[in-house]
């Protein structure tokens, strides 16, 4: 629990450059939603970072790394422990023939753009993932049958302890939506990908190709998180969600969107709870048509007064 006499000791600790106290978590999200995060860290450096690590052990502070805030939905009364922001300082990006070694702050699809510019192969799925490198590694983020899994070859991390740690890719246990990082809280302080040589019209092309389609079947325009369910097992939840009749479907300043069911956005003045409660409906809704649960892709972050939308609804 993040007191006003811990915001105190991290304040005196950390410096006003680094560590901020009460910020609206509205300003760093995709959806624009959110309360405030009782401390809000951003280290320029892995020591820096180590500290932070260091300092909520010590105090019992429950902490979460945010990239892009592109999959996060923060309660309406904000989170009472420490947001760490990666983003200044750690997007350091080196490529080496095919070896691309990217800071976790990086951008995912300028990365894509940049190594499909240098006829390097493997990323054309992620030119329309918003997102950091890190937070993608952490879920996994894929799309159009490619993955972040086929194309990272190790990362470096640091555990909640504060060791370096380096990772194989078969150590990562990538598995849809998942990995090692995500389930054992570890923060991506350095990833190296395998990427192929091939000709670079021909990467843009595809990346064209997949970046139409997306235009054309998802609301990129509009303030969401992307896909807010994960897919089942051999479904799509959006097909699911379409048929259980979500499309349309509104809390206060939530929608569910007409283009694409498994996408709710922000139209206007939304709150968390408002998104949450669409989430619990939706899943509702799918799981007394077809008996099927639909777990969430999107990370909730702090305290809800709805039933998290994770089990099947009573």
């Amino acid at each position: 629990m993040a007191s006003k006499s811990i915001q105190q000791r991290a304040l005196r600790t950390f410096g006003r450059a680094i560590l901020r106290t009460d910020e609206p978590m509205s300003a760093h999200t995709s959806f624009r939603i959110g309360g405030p995060a009782r401390l809000f860290a951003e280290p320029h450096s892995q020591q820096t970072l180590a500290d932070l690590l260091a300092f909520c052990r010590e105090e019992g502070v429950p902490w979460f790394v945010l990239g892009f805030g592109t999959n996060l939905l923060v309660s309406d009364r904000g989170y009472d422990g420490m947001v760490v922001r990666l983003r200044e300082g750690w997007d350091s990006l080196r490529v080496s023939g095919r070896t691309v070694e990217a800071g976790p702050g990086h951008s995912l699809p300028k990365l894509a753009r940049k190594t499909a510019g240098m006829g390097l192969s493997g990323l054309e799925f992620a030119a329309g993932i918003p997102g950091s490198i890190g937070g993608a590694i952490a879920m996994n983020a894929g799309a159009f049958g490619g993955s972040v899994a086929q194309v990272v070859e190790r990362v470096e991390c640091l555990t909640p302890a504060g060791e370096q740690i380096h990772l194989t890719v078969a150590e990562l246990a990538f598995a849809y939506r998942r990995s090692r990082v995500l389930d054992e809280h570890l923060v991506v302080i350095k990833s190296v990908l395998a990427l192929d040589a091939a000709d670079s019209d021909e990467i843009a092309q595809r990346m064209e190709q997949f970046q139409t389609q997306r235009r054309e079947r998802q609301p990129l325009a509009a303030r969401s998180a992307g896909s807010i369910f994960r897919n089942p097992p051999g479904d799509a939840a959006g097909r699911l969600l379409e048929a259980a009749g979500c499309k349309r479907l509104r809390v206060g300043g939530a929608l569910v969107s007409p283009k694409h069911a498994n996408f709710i956005v922000n139209a206007g003045g939304a709150a968390a709870s408002d998104v949450a409660s669409l989430m619990t409906e939706a899943q509702r809704r799918v799981w007394e048509q077809f008996g099927i649960r639909l777990e969430p892709e999107i990370t909730l972050l702090g305290r809800f007064d709805l039933p998290m939308p994770r089990g099947p609804p009573a």
